[in-house]
């Protein structure tokens, strides 16, 4: 499919921005209950600090401001939600519940090697 490499700068932006946005859903469902949720933890706790994590940073990575460093953290941020909330649950991804860690930990870490493609407000 030679025809999408004319276009790989675009198809990286929409996915950094979709990305991102689906990344900053998650804090505001913690702290903002928007979309509406259960989950609601305090500030201070390990969840309530990655709410805060996936807001900052799913702001600045939806912008493509300051984009690579914020997902390098956001990458961190969700193997470690992995690690310490999902995998002790069960072996297995798909019934622990942390496939959407996995993808969210794997493609900020190419996002922040790759750069955050077109559409950014910088290319840092």
């Amino acid at each position: 499919m030679d025809f999408l490499s004319n276009y790989s700068a675009q198809i990286l932006g929409i996915t950094r921005i979709m990305s991102g946005l689906l990344f900053l859903e998650h804090g505001t469902t913690k702290h903002l209950n928007f979309p509406p949720g259960t989950m609601h933890p305090p500030i201070a706790s390990l969840s309530g600090a990655a709410g805060v994590i996936e807001i900052v940073a799913g702001t600045l990575i939806v912008l493509g401001f300051f984009s690579r460093g914020a997902a390098f953290i956001a990458s961190g941020t969700m193997a470690f939600a992995y690690f310490l909330a999902h995998a002790p649950q069960n072996f297995f991804p798909v019934a622990n519940r942390g496939d959407a860690a996995i993808l969210f930990c794997f493609i900020f870490l190419y996002l922040a090697a790759a750069g955050p493609g077109a559409f950014a407000l910088n290319k840092k």
